[in-house]
């Protein structure tokens, strides 16, 4: 059986990542092989073959919660190893352009603070995630970080689970009526909820970037939630598939034994009958600015350059916090979060219009092909902003933005199919992120960039003109019950039309001759009707080319940043 393993887990069953890590201050990172960079992952070390001189290092922030000043000593490293800073889509930070030389030495340092770099890579539970107004906010029923943290507790540097799972766990777990970002991505989420007069939570399994995570009715009081975690772990070392890479994940895991066979392993572990789930808890609720808190005080969301961070910054952040007496918190928006201001008022001004868009990494990672972060100049922001409308920006089909986990989602990628264009973007829409009903479809396979902003501009005036105040609610009862193709042609034909013609709400899905139908109502002179047989695939082809194609180079287009060290 063992030649069947996939490669990493061959890897494992030579050296345990725990004891890899014994000789850690000997390791050569200018010379590294493939085993090296799989173990170095496991304490968020982060370097590919094909950049060897330049590496990631991460930083976990469990819960989100930081000191101001072990914010500050980060910021110090930064600037003396001339690195860049971002913070993650999982409330942690990032340091990119490490150098080769200087990998073991800024290891040491960061893990001589308040902080950790182990277990943010690799195989194992990542960064845990809660609100970022997690005990402290108006919709807050259960205070979630010391759960947080004893979980934390339970698997970090633990040599069972050090790098040892089949596959990466993400977990999130809110005891709030209302969240800032939904958590129904995570592989674990424990959704607040309530039984028999009692708050507790309900456990959802399987999702990630791509998936929503499914109910698995089971309602735990908050003293069950860490012995749930435990067995989950457990369970998922035990019996998790360690063969095919794409075929690890939870997710999978349930697509080959079903929820029942997961839950059976689990209890297994849990060593207690579980109760049927409870009614969940959860309301959608937009937030501004400043939230109010339930002491009476304020917090703040600072927004980041789309999660980029300069020195400066964290020190003026840092420096308020510290004479204010405020708490820091980073949020799985990619903003800070300062908890505790007297009034709704603060000298600090946020970088950009970013606290509904969560983009990846983007040219700072090897997998990314484009900056994303700049990218993000093709999008309507001013109009995002003011309708609050959730946006998810991936550098790569991995997804790190949660592109599918958005009311407007995006991949950046390459794209020859328009002319002389090289960059372009897989749109996706309309999921129903807040409760975990569905993920987003897709609405184009690759459109140029050039062309985004139209694109996404003529979306949203759709919404303006539905007379929904919230762009979810729109793609419930108007875009979700057309077909994919459907809604891409009927887009299309818009365009080229100059018109914004609106679909009507519906309370069931339309049939292929009832959306045809509809196009030859409003379209009947357009030249797309050629093309469309049993299906509009031919017809979205035909149109989207004649539409976007480009004739001499994109004048907005940005050269790719040459990858070197921030020095």
């Amino acid at each position: 059986m063992e030649n069947k393993l996939n490669k990493r887990e061959r890897y494992k069953a030579q050296l345990r990542p725990i004891d890899y890590y014994k000789d850690f201050e000997n390791i050569d990172f200018e010379s590294l092989n493939e085993g090296d960079r799989y173990y170095l992952q496991d304490f968020g070390i982060f370097n590919t073959n094909f950049l060897e001189d330049e590496f990631t290092i991460r930083i976990r922030i469990s819960g989100g919660r930081i000191s101001a000043d072990d914010f500050q000593k980060i910021a110090d490293i930064v600037q003396e190893y001339g690195l860049a800073i971002i913070l993650t889509a999982r409330g942690g930070l990032q340091l990119h352009g490490v150098c080769a030389e200087d990998v073991l030495e800024i290891h040491q340092c960061i893990n001589a603070l308040g902080v950790t770099t182990w277990q943010s890579f690799g195989d194992n539970v990542r960064n845990i995630v809660t609100d970022a107004y997690d005990g402290c906010g108006t919709f807050s029923e259960i205070e979630t970080y010391p759960l947080v943290m004893q979980m934390h507790e339970h698997i970090i540097k633990n040599p069972r689970y050090v790098g040892m799972l089949p596959r990466r766990v993400s977990v999130g777990i809110s005891g709030n009526r209302a969240n800032i970002t939904s958590f129904f991505a995570n592989d674990l989420y424990f959704a607040l909820a309530k039984k028999e007069g009692v708050f507790g939570f309900n456990v959802y399994m399987g999702g990630k970037n791509t998936e929503v995570a499914q109910n698995a009715d089971i309602f735990l009081l908050q003293e069950e939630v860490v012995p749930f975690f435990q067995a989950f772990v457990e369970a998922f070392y035990l019996h998790g598939s360690r063969f095919s890479r794409a075929k690890t994940r939870i997710f999978h895991m349930i697509e080959e034994i079903g929820m029942d066979g997961l839950k059976a392993h689990i209890k297994s572990e849990y060593k207690k009958e579980f109760q049927g789930a409870g009614e969940i808890v959860l309301e959608k609720a937009k937030f501004s600015e400043f939230h109010p808190l339930k002491d009476g005080t304020f917090g703040f969301c600072y927004q980041t350059d789309f999660s980029r961070l300069t020195t400066d910054e964290i020190r003026e952040i840092a420096s308020y916090a510290t004479k204010n007496s405020l708490q820091i918190r980073f949020g799985m928006d990619q903003n800070i979060y300062l908890i505790g201001l007297k009034e709704p008022s603060t000298p600090l001004k946020s970088k950009a219009i970013s606290d509904t868009i969560v983009a990846c990494a983007g040219n700072l990672c090897p997998y990314a092909v484009w900056s994303i972060k700049d990218e993000t100049s093709y999008l309507p922001l001013a109009k995002i902003n003011e309708h609050r409308i959730q946006v998810g920006f991936s550098g790569c089909a991995k997804g790190c933005g949660r592109h599918r986990h958005t009311d407007i989602g995006l991949i950046g990628l390459k794209t020859n199919n328009f002319g002389d264009t090289e960059g372009g973007a897989r749109i996706f829409i309309g999921a129903q992120h807040s409760t975990g009903g569905l993920a987003a479809r897709q609405l184009f396979s690759m459109v140029p960039f050039l062309h985004l902003e139209s694109v996404v501009s003529l979306v949203i005036e759709f919404f303006e003109r539905s007379g929904y105040s919230d762009f979810e609610e729109f793609a419930a009862k108007v875009l979700n019950n057309y077909s994919e193709e459907f809604v891409s042609l009927w887009v299309l034909a818009n365009l080229e039309s100059s018109k914004t013609l609106l679909l009507a709400s519906r309370d069931v899905s339309t049939t292929f001759e009832e959306e045809k139908e509809l196009l030859r109502k409003e379209f009947a002179n357009l030249d797309f009707w050629e093309h469309i047989d049993d299906n509009f695939f031919n017809a979205v082809s035909y149109l989207s080319k004649k539409l976007w194609t480009i004739e001499g180079e994109d004048p907005h287009y940005k050269p790719k940043i040459e990858r070197t060290n921030f020095r």
